[in-house]
């Protein structure tokens, strides 16, 4: 699975992109980093950036 970032980011490298296998967020500046994140906090954050 790829690492996705919101289209609303445009072509800009300034975005915080998500990887559903690994419940887990990046800074797309610095892919090397990651941050492990619950499948529950995922839902929630994708829940809350949709409204």
């Amino acid at each position: 699975m790829e690492w996705r970032k919101s289209s609303r980011s445009g072509n800009t490298s300034d975005c915080v992109e998500l990887r559903q296998d690994l419940a887990a967020v990046r800074d797309s500046k610095r892919p090397g980093v990651t941050l492990p994140v619950t499948r529950t906090a995922v839902r929630e954050l994708i829940t809350r950036l949709s409204r």
